[in-house]
């Protein structure tokens, strides 16, 4: 990978990326790396929306692989490349994960000559990575290729209309770092997470609509896009809940609702304003205990007319974390009937301790399958987990 910073600076190869077709970003990256660094079978991998195999771009130029095990599946994990030992061509086959702003795509897969896989041909094909992954994410709004990628069956209608409304399933500043995810993945209706961060506050919402289905996502979409309308008009909190709930229910006339919570996080303080608009529930990792971070329950949004809601106030410290869930998570029950609750959650998240909030995230929705006894879940669950770093100094 060495003869990408002494033949071309990486500034013209991001160039090169940026004018090729939306279709054509692998092509160009195997010409690329292939003219450039003398690299050989490039394939880049997606990870599906359930966040279990990691599929190859183009059809036909290989089998899924596990999004746990293997190269990939390390590579994506860890977030860190791997080098599989040298051939007796002279060649070594490394993976680099493919992530932008903290939001996990999936994994390139190349095979350079040995020399070019030293640690820094590694780290400038993670550098190559990094900036292919930037122009998939921008591709997306004009090609379904990549959309495709992720997908090992079809989406629900609803689903589709999900996933359409995230933000993405991960994002990183200096002060916090957020992992999410949402389950059945293929068929979720009604649960959301979102947020948004500017430099100052950073805004979190978990939203979870009543019902299943188109019905439910209609209802979320509605709201998510009420409470975005109403935070990029500069209200506060409160008022974003009240514009949000006014939305709703001018809609459905107070016939559906939707349960959501709401956090803005000062980015300086680690002080954060909550409303607690219905069921989602706030926990809390400080070392080893876990506990549930008890607010206000005010009403869910939607459900009468002109409801005034009220913020609370608490504080994060450098080194917590922060999961919240929507009731499909705790309030699933196992088939002895006992809910996924807080000492579930707790054993899920001592089974990540260290890891990122991304594999956080990941491990509470694979204890909760566990739980349940099935992956086909009964109740949509959303979970988000946010670790935060803060600004240097200890919140009070």
């Amino acid at each position: 990978m060495n003869a990408v910073s002494t033949s071309e600076p990486l500034p013209s190869v991001e160039s090169e990326l940026r004018s090729a077709p939306p279709n054509a970003l692998v092509e160009t990256a195997r010409r690329l790396l292939g003219d450039r660094a003398g690299a050989q079978d490039v394939t880049l991998l997606l990870v599906d929306y359930g966040l279990r195999v990691l599929r190859p771009v183009a059809p036909g130029t290989g089998e899924p692989l596990s999004a746990y095990d293997g190269p990939a599946g390390r590579t994506f994990t860890a977030q860190t490349p791997v080098v599989e030992p040298s051939g007796d061509d002279g060649t070594a086959t490394v993976h680099v994960p493919v992530t932008v702003r903290g939001d996990r795509l999936g994994v390139l897969t190349a095979r350079l000559p040995a020399v070019g896989a030293d640690p820094a041909g590694v780290r400038q094909l993670a550098e190559f990575a990094t900036a292919l992954g930037h122009e998939v994410a921008t591709a997306e709004r004009d090609t379904d290729l990549y959309l495709l990628a992720r997908r090992t069956r079809r989406l629900t209608l609803a689903a589709e209309m999900q996933w359409q409304l995230l933000p993405g399933r991960g994002c990183e500043g200096p002060e916090f770092v957020i992992g999410a995810h949402l389950e059945p993945a293929y068929m979720v209706g009604g649960d959301n997470f979102d947020w948004n961060t500017d430099g100052t506050h950073l805004t979190v919402t978990v939203t979870d609509g009543m019902g299943r289905g188109i019905d439910a996502s209609l209802l979320t979409g509605v709201t998510v896009s009420a409470l975005r309308n109403a935070r990029r008009a500069g209200l506060g909190l409160a008022d974003q809940a009240r514009l949000a709930d006014q939305a709703v229910y001018a809609q459905f006339g107070g016939k559906v609702y939707a349960s959501t919570l709401l956090l803005r996080f000062d980015l300086a303080t680690g002080n954060v304003q909550a409303v607690d608009a219905g069921s989602p529930r706030l926990y809390r990792r400080r070392g080893d205990t876990v506990r549930q971070i008890e607010l206000e329950a005010q009403l869910p949004l939607g459900m009468f007319e002109e409801t005034a809601y009220e913020e609370q106030i608490f504080a994060v410290r450098p080194g917590d974390r922060l999961v919240a869930v929507s009731t499909g998570v705790h309030g699933t029950r196992s088939p002895e009937g006992t809910l996924f609750g807080e000492e579930a959650l707790r054993r899920a998240l001592d089974a990540a301790p260290t890891r990122a909030p991304q594999e956080g995230a990941r491990s509470v929705v694979a204890s909760l399958i566990e739980h349940f006894g099935s992956s086909e879940l009964a109740a949509d669950a959303a979970v988000v987990c946010l670790d935060w770093n803060g600004r240097g100094s200890v919140a009070p």
